[in-house]
């Protein structure tokens, strides 16, 4: 099973999914995450929140969509607020997730906190029933 995680950015909300997939999903998926318009960085205040889970953000830095090619996956996890492009042709589920972008250390917590709740109770969903549903 292999999963992308999409925001607009790749700077907060699908790098922290992405690691936290990576953390808890050994055996069950393979997981990237990708920007629609990604920054230049990963904000620092998305390194520090994850640092705070211990997990560390490594080498990890913003992509663009096209570059790991949405199509090759079976599930795509949308947590921006635009909508993606019908010809990817992969089943997409919405998450209505804060961007935390621009905010305080206290919303990148509440960020980071539902975003661990969302990825533990996808891999939960997608062990049990094998697939993307």
């Amino acid at each position: 099973m292999r999963v992308l995680f999409v925001c607009l950015g790749n700077s907060c909300r699908s790098q922290m999914a992405e690691a936290f997939a990576r953390a808890c999903g050994t055996g069950i998926w393979e997981v990237e995450s990708a920007g629609l318009m990604p920054a230049h960085i990963i904000a620092p205040l998305t390194r520090h929140v994850m640092s705070e889970k211990n997990i560390d953000l490594g080498d990890q830095f913003p992509k663009p969509i096209e570059w790991v090619r949405p199509e090759t996956f079976d599930l795509i996890v949308n947590l921006s607020e635009y909508d993606l492009p019908q010809e990817i042709g992969v089943p997409v589920r919405t998450w209505n997730i804060r961007d935390p972008i621009g905010q305080n250390e206290k919303v990148y917590r509440q960020v980071r906190d539902e975003i661990e709740r969302r990825v533990l109770a996808l891999r939960e969903e997608l062990r049990s029933s094998g697939g993307p549903g």
